[in-house]
């Protein structure tokens, strides 16, 4: 196949779908790591047509959405001392302790929405008496661009720059999930935009340690019923390996010049994820050589710590323990408009996924 188009083929998915059902004896649970394959299994209705034995439960695969709740008020805090914080458009509506960042900016703090962490740099360059900071969120994938944001603040010696680093790691979120007592995941779908960043030979060691299928995929509906039918196969065959549905974009090794520029800027060190706790060696922190690009460590904010949302279960839903709409508050006292956490307000989220695409979801 050559074209996008050719993966969004009703035709060709119906007869991986097919397949699946042929080959499906048991049931077996397969969580999707990523959050937009989550928005794709639900918008395109993959869920409804997979046979009942195939269970997909939802991980957390949504920077936006474990994205811990004190790092929203330290942008907060940094907006209300003054600082032009720059961010991503799907974090400004992600309800922090006590406001977002977009009500923060409606009351009066210097808010911006950009598409990419270089343009921080710029305004930060325009703005030399101003503070700058870039609220840098993401998994593996958005970590170069940010890493590269602040070699370009140095190069160009702007020192009025620094980030706000949120930057999670897929794999040690997998093992916390596999080693949870709760966890019924017999298969994993790997995120294939992490994969092609990082290359795949992180995930052998989670096949053999834990005995269970991997399988990389894309985010069209025939990337994803490929790769639920390779993660299927293996089960009922008794096999466990890691497969790279998406090899058409990811490759062993990843991206060696975007592994270096990561590798330059940042360490690996402790995260903490929304709504699941810390997990330890499962995110990037800033090196000491980048120490004054590091906004935590420029304005002291590190003291910053909150509770979660008592009514939000999102830790459980991200943790593929329970669907969205198993929640008590779904699409009543949580809605996009109006959202406890931000699995209901991200495009990456799966309560947004359910709350937009599906009416008729219950298990």
């Amino acid at each position: 196949m050559k074209y996008l188009s050719e993966y969004r083929n009703f035709e060709a998915t119906k007869k991986v779908l097919d397949q699946i059902h042929k080959i499906t004896t048991q049931v077996w649970n397969i969580m999707e790591i990523c959050g937009g394959q989550t928005h794709s299994l639900v918008k395109n209705g993959i869920l409804e047509l997979l046979p009942e034995k195939v269970r997909m439960i939802h991980g957390p695969g949504c920077p936006v959405c474990v994205t811990p709740l004190n790092l929203i008020d330290k942008a907060i805090e940094l907006l209300e001392q003054g600082v032009i914080v720059c961010s991503f458009g799907d974090m400004i509506r992600v309800p922090g302790s006590k406001k977002s960042l977009l009500e923060a900016k409606a009351l009066g703090g210097d808010l911006r929405i950009l598409y990419s962490p270089i343009e921080a740099v710029s305004i930060a360059k325009q703005n030399p008496k101003k503070e700058v900071v870039f609220f840098a969120v993401g998994f593996e994938t958005t970590t170069p661009a940010n890493a590269l944001s602040v070699l370009h603040a140095e190069k160009e010696g702007v020192n009025n720059y620094s980030i706000l680093a949120s930057h999670v790691l897929v794999p040690p979120a997998m093992e916390a999930i596999l080693d949870d007592e709760l966890c019924s995941i017999d298969a994993f779908l790997a995120a294939g935009h992490v994969c092609a960043i990082m290359g795949i030979k992180e995930y052998y060691p989670l096949v053999e340690k834990y005995k269970i299928p991997i399988v990389v995929t894309g985010f069209e509906p025939l990337d994803l019923v490929q790769g639920i039918y390779m993660a299927v196969r293996q089960l009922e065959e008794g096999q466990y390996k890691l497969e790279n549905q998406y090899s058409r974009v990811v490759k062993e090794h990843g991206n060696k010049a975007a592994i270096e520029v990561i590798q330059k800027v940042f360490k690996v060190g402790n995260r903490e994820w929304r709504g699941i706790g810390e997990i330890p060696n499962s995110g990037y922190v800033i090196k000491d050589a980048y120490r004054k690009y590091d906004a935590e460590a420029k304005f002291n904010i590190s003291y910053i710590k909150v509770l979660e949302n008592a009514s939000c279960i999102a830790g459980e839903i991200l943790r593929g323990i329970k669907k969205p709409n198993q929640c008590d508050q779904f699409g009543k006292t949580c809605k996009p408009a109006n959202p406890l956490g931000a699995p209901m307000v991200s495009s990456e989220g799966a309560c947004a996924a359910y709350y937009h695409f599906s009416t008729n979801l219950i298990n």
